[in-house]
């Protein structure tokens, strides 16, 4: 099927021949690929970072996920399969469509919401692309298997067996793939995890920052004064833009 994006090109991108580095931003539930556009002010912001020098020059692309299914995963019946489109169908196809430099060094990912817990899932699954990743306000998953069946973009987890629930728990839960981590994977992302002190998912986000303490997993952990809205994610943006340059910028 045909699916939308939006992406930002940085000032320079229709003058210049190089390469960029990329940053995959990821939207909330009940948001479209526009979320960041309209309401995250991302053209506004990224603008003002780069000008200012507090965030290199990059191109940020943000996929559509508003599929009538929740969520960046795939589902627990391997019918709807997002996680597999966006690796082997989006990126590949938009890292050849424009000038990006495809390498993890020079790739990161981040998002809010629904789409922190898309760039939690898959910077651990993936920690061999992803140089950073910055989830905001994140849903981490439930805290264990009994809490699969009230957890809302785990769809369809009430008609298989245990086993497979105790599968596809491993394998999306944030806290799970923390604790169950290698440790020569330890270093292989920055991470950035934001919160507001207000958001009814500081649970889980404070679980996972014990859990990565604990593992010895070096992390950057922001709480700050807010709530579960776009005020507070237009003011992570541009910590993360700045983020994601300090690993850009490093080599």
């Amino acid at each position: 099927m045909d699916r939308k994006y939006a992406v930002y090109l940085p000032p320079d991108y229709e003058t210049s021949q190089r390469s960029y580095p990329v940053l995959y931003l990821l939207h909330g539930a009940g948001d479209d690929q526009t979320g960041w556009v309209q309401f995250g002010e991302v053209l506004t912001i990224a603008d003002e970072a780069i000008k200012s020098g507090t965030a290199t020059a990059m191109i940020i692309v943000m996929p559509d996920a508003n599929t009538g299914k929740r969520g960046y995963v795939n589902d627990v019946k391997g019918e709807w399969r997002y996680e597999d489109f966006f690796f082997q169908e989006f990126m590949p196809f938009i890292e050849k469509e424009y000038r990006i430099k495809a390498d993890k060094r020079y790739r990161a990912i981040a998002g809010l919401s629904m789409g922190g817990e898309g760039t939690f899932i898959y910077a651990l699954h993936h920690p061999e692309l992803f140089s950073a990743a910055c989830p905001l306000s994140a849903a981490t998953g439930p805290k264990n298997i009994d809490e699969l069946k009230n957890y809302k973009l785990w769809q369809g987890v009430e008609g298989i067996t245990d086993a497979d629930k105790e599968a596809y728990f491993k394998r999306y839960s944030v806290l799970s793939l923390i604790q169950n981590m290698p440790d020569d994977q330890k270093k292989a992302v920055r991470w950035y995890i934001d919160c507001g002190d207000d958001d009814f998912l500081y649970e889980g986000n404070c679980l996972v920052h014990i859990a990565m303490r604990q593992k010895e997993i070096p992390h950057e952990f922001r709480i700050r004064d807010g709530a579960h809205n776009w005020t507070y994610w237009r003011e992570s943006l541009p910590k993360v833009l700045e983020f994601v340059s300090m690993g850009f910028h490093q080599f």
